[in-house]
C-alpha cells in the first residue's frame, strides 16, 4: 500500500475544499451548479485528469472525472453531489470556508464538497505515485441530489457502468450498505364552507382531518413497530405539515396533509399507497361526510422512484470500504442506520451497481446553521477512498 500524503499537500485539501465551499450552488442561485461545476472541471484539466461535461438541464451539468486502470480490473465510481441547500439562517458566514479549531466552515462543507474534495485529491495521489490500477475509477460529480436528484437520475439513463460505487456522504468513519425508500404524499381532504354562524350547513374538512390523523396513528403506526431491517431501522413516517381552511369565520372546505414515508423491504410504493388508502376508505365507511384524496408529490423524485438501497453485506465493495476504514482508524467500522435518502438508492437499483455510502464529516452538521467539516476527516478519507480504490480495482 502506498502512503497516500507523500503525493498530495494537505494544503492543496484544505485549499480545494475551501474553494468548493465558496461557490454558492444552492437551488437561489442562477444556474444552480454550474459554476461550481465549471470550477471542478478546470481544477482537473490544470491537474491532467481526464475529465468531461454531461448535459443534464440546460446550463446544469454533471461533471465526470476518470483514471483509467489497464482495463484488467474492476471499475469504480466515486458519487458526489455538487448541490447544496441554501444558507437558511446561519450563524456563519455561509461562503467564507473559515478554517478554525481544525474545521472548515460553511454551507456544503460536510455536505457534501469537502467529501468530493476527498474524492478528487485521493484520484490525483494515486495518479500522481505512478501505480496503475487494473480497473478505472470513475467520479461523477452530480447535480441535484438536494431536490430531485436529477444529475444521478441523468447518469443512471445514460448507461453508465461500474462494478461498485461510492457514494460520499459524511458518515463519521462509519459506512451505510442500506438505507429505507423514500415517499412524500399529500392527503387533501375535502370539505363543504359554510358561514361561520351556521357551522352545520358546511362539512369541516380540518376536523375530518384531524380524525384521519388519529386513526393513522392508531392503524399504521402500530404496524411500523413492528417493522425493522437490519441494516437500515425500523419502518417510519412523519406527519410534516398541515393546512387548510380560508378564515376563521368560514367553514373549512379543505385541508391538506403532507407527510415523509420511509420504508424498507417487505414494504414497495404500492403497498404504502395501500395502506393510507384502506384507511381513508374505512373512515368513508363509518363517515357519509368524510372524503379525502391521495397524492403523490412529484417534488420527491423526478421519474425514477427512491427506493430503498441495500447492498449485499458480502459484495466486494462493502469488503474494500470496510477493510480501508479499519485501516486508516485502526478500528472495525460500524454499518450506520441512520442514513438517509441519497442518491446510492438510484445506483443500486437502476444501474444495478453495488453501492456503499461513506464519507468525511458528520452528518449531525449537515443542513446546520453552523455547517462545518473537521480538517482530519478530509486527510484520512484521501487515504480511505485511495485504499478502496487499490483492493477493489486492482493494481498492476
Amino acid at each position: 500500500m502506498i502512503d497516500f500524503d507523500k503525493y498530495y499537500d494537505q494544503k492543496e485539501l484544505i485549499k480545494l475544499t475551501q474553494d468548493l465551499i465558496k461557490i454558492p450552488s444552492h437551488k437561489d442561485v442562477p444556474n444552480r451548479e454550474k459554476e461550481v461545476v465549471d470550477f471542478i472541471y478546470r481544477f482537473c484539466k490544470e491537474n491532467e485528469l481526464e475529465v468531461e461535461l454531461q448535459d443534464v438541464d440546460g446550463a446544469r451539468k454533471n461533471v465526470l472525472v476518470y483514471l483509467r486502470g489497464t482495463g484488467n480490473g474492476k471499475t469504480l465510481m466515486f458519487n458526489g453531489h455538487t448541490d447544496t441547500v441554501p444558507p437558511y439562517n446561519m450563524t456563519i458566514d455561509p461562503f467564507k470556508a473559515e478554517v478554525k479549531d481544525g474545521y472548515i466552515w460553511g454551507r456544503g462543507a460536510s455536505d457534501m464538497k469537502g467529501p468530493i474534495a476527498s474524492m478528487l485529491i485521493s484520484m490525483l495521489a494515486i495518479k500522481r505515485s505512478g501505480i496503475k490500477l487494473k480497473g478505472d475509477i470513475i467520479f461523477a460529480g452530480v447535480l441535484g441530489e438536494e431536490e430531485q436528484s436529477e444529475g444521478t437520475e441523468m447518469l443512471v439513463k445514460s448507461g453508465i457502468k461500474a462494478d461498485g460505487c461510492i457514494v460520499g456522504e459524511p458518515s463519521n468513519y462509519e459506512y451505510a450498505i442500506g438505507h429505507r425508500g423514500l415517499e412524500w404524499i399529500e392527503i387533501k381532504v375535502k370539505g363543504k364552507a359554510a358561514h361561520g354562524g351556521v357551522p352545520n350547513l358546511g362539512i369541516n374538512a380540518i376536523s375530518k382531518a384531524a380524525k384521519l390523523i388519529l386513526k393513522i396513528e392508531e392503524e399504521i403506526y402500530p404496524k411500523l413497530k413492528e417493522r425493522f431491517n437490519e441494516y437500515m431501522g425500523p419502518s417510519v413516517m412523519n406527519f410534516g405539515r398541515i393546512e387548510g381552511g380560508s378564515q376563521p369565520s368560514t367553514v373549512a372546505d379543505w385541508c391538506s396533509i403532507i407527510l415523509d414515508r420511509r420504508y424498507i423491504p417487505g414494504e414497495d410504493v404500492e403497498s404504502v399507497f395501500r395502506e393510507y388508502q384502506d384507511v381513508i376508505d374505512a373512515l368513508k365507511e363509518e363517515d357519509p361526510d368524510f372524503d379525502a384524496e391521495l397524492i403523490r408529490m412529484e417534488e420527491n423524485f423526478l421519474t425514477l422512484d427512491h427506493l430503498y438501497l441495500m447492498t449485499d453485506p458480502k459484495d466486494p465493495i462493502v469488503l474494500s470500504t470496510k477493510n480501508a476504514i479499519r485501516k486508516v482508524t485502526g478500528r472495525e467500522p460500524e454499518i450506520t442506520r441512520r442514513r438517509g435518502w441519497t442518491d446510492a438508492a438510484l445506483l443500486s437499483n437502476f444501474a444495478k451497481i453495488p453501492t456503499v455510502v461513506t464519507g468525511p464529516g458528520n452528518i449531525a452538521y449537515s443542513h446546520t446553521k453552523d455547517e462545518r467539516v473537521e480538517i482530519k476527516h478530509l486527510i484520512d478519507y484521501v487515504d480511505v477512498y485511495g485504499k478502496i480504490a487499490m483492493e477493489f480495482c486492482g493494481v498492476e
